[in-house]
């Protein structure tokens, strides 16, 4: 099976379908900081959505579009931002109402002003083998939900809790290892 991940510079996912015999490719306007460089396209996904892929999983920026940061949207008059944030991400939708492809999209609980479809289902890396407690909302086109494989118990939350810092929104949003495995085991 071809899988984009969209806007992921970690490769977690990539390379969780890669082990699985999948030829899937990562895709971000950054460099990639995951080992397989050959596996990843620097370009705007979005010239790379009819490539030919039999499934997309996007992770889109979500600085603008998560109810974590909705207090900034009037105080910094950050909604022309907030528009273009929600534009990008309702694209993922549409390629799927128009192909069919199957799309999984990943983000934080979004805030009402975004104005996104409903999610399909919240999970927690604690349902995949990881002590921490981080809602992630998953809208799913052609795809089932995705199944818990290893539930622990909570003890942390790191990336909320995370220092403020020049790295702080690329640490946050890395795929946990044993999401990304359920993704590729579930999906592929």
């Amino acid at each position: 099976m071809k899988v984009l991940v969209a806007c992921e510079e970690s490769q977690a996912v990539c390379i969780a379908f890669r082990k699985r015999g999948h030829e899937a490719y990562s895709c971000d306007l950054q460099e990639c900081s995951g080992v397989h460089p050959e596996w990843h396209i620097k370009d705007d996904v979005s010239k790379h959505l009819n490539d030919g892929w039999n499934l997309i999983i996007a992770h889109p920026p979500c600085t603008r579009l998560a109810n974590s940061g909705v207090r900034w949207l009037a105080e910094r008059n950050l909604w022309h931002e907030m528009n273009e944030a929600a534009a990008f991400f309702k694209m993922f939708f549409y390629f799927n109402y128009r192909t069919g492809i199957p799309v999984a999209i990943e983000n934080p609980i979004p805030h009402k002003y975004a104005m996104l479809p409903k999610y399909s289902q919240i999970i927690q890396p604690w349902q995949f083998g990881h002590p921490e407690s981080k809602a992630t909302c998953l809208w799913l086109y052609n795809l089932p939900k995705l199944q818990p494989t290893n539930i622990v118990k909570p003890e942390k939350q790191s990336c909320w809790r995370m220092a403020p810092g020049p790295e702080r929104s690329k640490l946050r949003s890395k795929t946990f290892p044993g999401i990304a495995k359920a993704m590729a085991e579930q999906w592929g």
